[in-house]
């Protein structure tokens, strides 16, 4: 099991003090149903071990796993269209009067209805890890979008839970474009032999290398020329490779051959405890180092769940995030 593959790192408001007891009762109160026959979308906390009935939040080694889950029913829009003009003909035919917009709109929205029953159903699972020690919350999804819809779920579900994006003293373009412009990385990093230069002018001209040295003089030129680091391959003390992007995304995560990823054989639930504790005790040193090669955090501001948790979510959302450095996941059917 791959724990993490791409992450976003969120600090929590240090005043947060909920004991596991408590935060396994408040998400319970959001615990995952299945789409019902005509619902589209349906979204809660499931079981990591993914064992019916087990705890939502699970402990290992100190460190909180808990998972959500979102399904989501989608009927092809061409099948709509197509049920929508048969419908929009009969009734022309039978009246003598084309139905108007609202008309129209209604129609798409009763025959979207109809079909759901028949939809098929996709799903999704994010991984959320909290480390209670550091004040830190990571959400295994590259997907900003995604990741502001957890939060806003963990907001609702944890009393007193706020949390804020982590932001550096040095923006990440300017510590990539540095790195690359002298070769010179932070201790512990090394460069990897991929990344993305992009143009801040009109013309938002697109460099990528990929499986390419970048110690040469056209990487360096192109910094100069103006164009910023969007994203760049690192490693961290050879035992975990990565890209770091702009908006402080950690994608392509992998533990590399002596991190010891997953655990050969034995019982599928100390595999899962092993992974777990490989994939958090590796995160939890990569994560503090990088964010010093950034020149440390900036001051926290979390998002203070008042009333509704609407305000703290948009708040806490990754705003620095683009959609280069957040693509959609594979298996994301929203």
């Amino acid at each position: 099991m791959s724990v993490f593959k791409n992450v976003i790192v969120y600090r929590i408001e240090p005043a947060w003090s909920q004991t596991l007891a408590e935060a396994e009762e408040g998400l319970g109160k959001q615990r995952f149903v299945p789409c019902g026959p005509s619902q589209e979308k349906s979204a809660g906390w499931v079981e990591p071990r993914g064992e019916a009935n087990g705890p939502l939040v699970e402990s290992i080694d100190g460190q909180w796993l808990v998972e959500y889950m979102i399904e989501s029913k989608q009927v092809p829009g061409s099948v709509v269209r197509r049920k929508l003009d048969e419908r929009c003909a009969q009734i022309e035919a039978t009246t003598g009067r084309k139905p108007g917009k609202k008309e129209k709109k209604e129609l798409k929205e009763d025959i979207t209805l109809e079909l759901l029953p028949m939809a098929f159903t996709r799903s999704a699972r994010v991984t959320v890890w909290i480390d209670k020690a550091e004040n830190r919350l990571v959400i295994n999804s590259g997907n900003a979008s995604r990741a502001d819809e957890v939060v806003t779920s963990l907001v609702k579900s944890l009393d007193g839970f706020a949390v804020a994006l982590i932001n550096t003293q040095i923006e990440p373009a300017a510590a990539m474009a540095n790195w690359l412009l002298t070769q010179e990385p932070p201790a512990g990093f090394t460069i990897d032999r991929e990344c993305e230069l992009k143009a801040s002018d009109d013309s938002k001209a697109v460099v990528r290398y990929a499986k390419h040295p970048l110690d040469i003089e056209e990487v360096q030129k192109h910094i100069t020329d103006g164009k910023r680091p969007t994203r760049l391959a690192l490693t961290w003390d050879d035992r975990v490779s990565f890209e770091l992007t702009h908006g402080l995304l950690i994608r392509k995560i992998t533990f590399l051959e002596g991190t010891g990823d997953g655990a050969a054989g034995g019982k599928k639930e100390d595999n899962f405890d092993a992974d777990v504790a490989i994939a958090t005790g590796e995160l939890g040193q990569l994560v503090p180092a990088l964010l010093d090669a950034l020149g440390g955090e900036a001051a926290f501001s979390a998002a203070v769940p008042d009333e509704a948790a609407k305000p703290a979510a948009a708040a806490a959302a990754p705003t620095m995030t683009t959609p280069a450095d957040a693509p959609e996941e594979e298996d994301a059917p929203f």
